[in-house]
């Protein structure tokens, strides 16, 4: 994906709050039901992780786990915020 387009969905991702909360039990099949709907729906979603959803690991790793399962790109991390677009 080229730069300006990562750029530009950086930006318009400030403009939304996070549509999934990632809790202790990390990321479930639900998790993931729910999160291709909404990708589905928005196109560009922002997910909020829980430190201890990891399950040992960092959230970047995470977030790439999460971006593969729902064959997304990831945009952005920041904090324990993932951004994703398809």
């Amino acid at each position: 994906m080229e730069k300006e387009k990562i750029y530009q969905l950086r930006k318009d991702a400030s403009k939304i709050k996070p549509i999934i909360n990632i809790g202790k039990n990390g990321i479930t099949e639900s998790v993931l039901e729910e999160l291709k709907k909404q990708i589905k729906a928005n196109r560009l979603v922002k997910v909020k992780m829980l430190k201890t959803s990891a399950e040992g690991e960092d959230i970047k790793t995470s977030a790439e786990k999460l971006a593969e399962a729902t064959r997304t790109t990831l945009i952005d991390v920041r904090g324990s915020t993932v951004v994703l677009y398809r």
